[in-house]
């Protein structure tokens, strides 16, 4: 009976960590469409405002390593959990665009180190056979996370200062999970073996057949130091370079910036109309949820490297396919960005909250921050969005009723048919109007890239990551490939509009699809299958194998 209630908890905790990942991330984007308006926000504000959450995640990532080693699993995610609430508190309640920026930061801060501290706990609280299933329950809640927060986003949009309640109802989650880790045992920092690990409730899930073999050989743990991840010790080179390669591969198949584009691929396959485009967001929405809850079926009976070698290779052939139809039916893409200051454009907007939004803005909120995650995604992830996607979706305050068009185009210096993300139609002399064909094979390839990231490099990355260090560096080692999948985010999303004008939409696509195909690579000749083992035993793997 306890161990049921140890899994239940863990299950929980591991849900809650992963909501509160997914709905951070996505929050931003609807509550930026107020905020651009209440604190008279340039772009150059608005840039600054989305990347202080991955500021914020970053810096976690070089410190929270040592908070977990250092502490404890359960502490730092109790800490995590506790400044995550100063933050939502500041963001609900300041009236500055300072309090913003800190409020962010701390925001980004927390939900880094809770994201890498959940999936390590877990993965040492369950039994071998379930730690992937367990594992990945993170990626799917980021999935819920991120569509809870487009709902919000939707109901709050008309209401005056909505984005404080945006913000603000990130507590309920944040206090559920610190109450559920308060029943779940300490995770000591010291252990001499697995025996004390059983003793002690570490691991209470194990079979008996895994603890018979553990008392009969003993594991110890050992002592090691930061810089022994980079020394040949242990093996612990390889397991630096297997963990690095996979979040950097994650972010360079094009996870951040592929869904960029997802608003401009709805529009040219016809979704014009509002609900439309809310339907096919909250479609691909629900692909990556389902996608995700394949990805913990199998992840114990398919095992690891079979998801993600499946899933790369998915992810290659489909960016590869949207550069090569791209170049037949470009679409186009926006790039202005303009604050709406006026008072009198404020008061227009706030009566037609939703009307007046582009497919652009109205698609963003799911897309941009599904991978990032934990990429952080996930831890990750996730995060984890493109920024410059981000900043397009502010500038749907910018496109005005009809009605009220003609009056106020002189508020935003353009009329709507010179706006690259309008509403209407696409002109009949649009290249990718002529070919609806095409734009529906782009379309599907998209889909086809949600789904297999969500059963691929989403979940599996930080389930390989939580297994393949000893228990003494596990943390930092952690933190340390994790503060890479934050740089490589936040350089590609802010380079990608740059590297468009430099090489072309397609070309950019079609050399995501090449390092997918290197990743294919990568994974068959480096990463070692993990399933069904316990983390000793993977542990004496890599030590054996050089």
């Amino acid at each position: 009976g306890r161990a049921l209630l140890v899994l239940l908890l863990s299950a929980t905790v591991c849900l809650l960590g992963g909501l509160i990942f997914g709905y951070e991330l996505g929050i931003i984007s609807g509550a930026l469409l107020q905020l651009q308006i209440d604190f008279h926000l340039n772009c150059f504000k608005q840039e600054v405002l989305v990347s202080a959450l991955l500021v914020g995640a970053l810096l976690a990532s070089l410190v929270g390593g040592i908070l977990i080693d250092r502490y404890g699993r359960r502490r730092a995610i109790l800490v995590s959990n506790v400044v995550l609430l100063v933050g939502s508190l500041l963001l609900t309640l300041t009236r500055s665009f300072i309090g913003l920026l800190i409020g962010r930061m701390t925001v980004g801060f927390a939900i880094s180190v809770s994201s890498m501290a959940c999936c390590i706990y877990v993965s040492e609280m369950v039994a071998a056979h379930q730690r992937g299933l367990l594992v990945s329950l993170y990626e799917a809640g980021i999935t819920v996370g991120i569509l809870l927060s487009y709902a919000l986003n939707y109901v709050f949009a008309d209401l005056e200062e909505g984005w404080r309640y945006m913000f603000g109802l990130a507590i309920a989650p944040t206090a559920m999970q610190f109450l559920s880790i308060l029943f779940l045992p300490v995770n000591p920092v010291k252990l001499s073996s697995w025996d004390s690990d059983c003793q002690k409730g570490l691991i209470q899930l194990q079979d008996t057949e895994n603890r018979a073999a553990a008392k009969r050989e003993p594991y110890k743990e050992k002592d090691y130091s930061f810089l022994d991840l980079f020394r040949t010790r242990d093996n612990m080179r390889r397991r630096t370079l297997v963990g690095l390669g996979l979040v950097l591969f994650q972010q360079f198949t094009g996870q951040p910036n592929v869904l960029g584009y997802a608003s401009k691929i709805f529009h040219s396959v016809g979704f014009h109309s509002n609900s439309s485009a809310i339907l096919a967001s909250v479609g691909l929405g629900a692909i990556k949820v389902v996608a995700t809850l394949v990805a913990m079926a199998f992840a114990d009976k398919a095992g690891r490297r079979v998801l993600l070698m499946a899933g790369c290779v998915v992810m290659a052939i489909s960016v590869t396919t949207i550069g090569l139809t791209s170049r037949i039916a470009p679409l186009a893409m926006a790039r202005d960005c303009k604050a709406a200051t006026d008072s009198n454009l404020s008061h227009s907007l706030s009566k037609h909250p939703l009307t007046p939004m582009s497919p652009q803005s109205v698609v963003s909120p799911i897309p941009l921050a599904a991978d990032a995650g934990k990429s952080q995604a996930a831890p990750g992830f996730a995060a984890t969005w493109s920024l410059p996607e981000a900043f397009g979706s502010t500038q749907s305050r910018e496109v005005l009723p009809d009605s009220s068009l003609t009056q106020k185009s002189n508020l935003v210096g353009q009329t709507e048919e010179e706006r690259m993300g309008s509403m209407g139609p696409p002109p009949s002399g649009a290249p990718w109007a002529e070919h609806k064909v095409l734009n529906w094979i782009t379309l599907l390839s998209m889909m086809a890239f949600v789904s297999a990231f969500s059963i691929g490099f989403g979940p599996m990355t930080w389930l390989v990551l939580s297994e393949i260090y000893p228990a003494g560096i596990r943390g930092r080692a952690f933190a340390f490939c994790n503060s890479f999948n934050w740089a490589a985010n936040l350089l590609i999303s802010l380079s990608f509009l740059d590297l468009i004008d430099a090489i072309g939409f397609s070309w950019m696509f079609l050399l995501y699809g090449v390092m997918g195909m290197m990743s294919v690579v990568f994974i068959h000749l480096f990463v070692p299958e993990t399933k069904g083992q316990s983390l000793e035993e993977i542990d004496q793997q890599f030590s054996s194998n050089r």
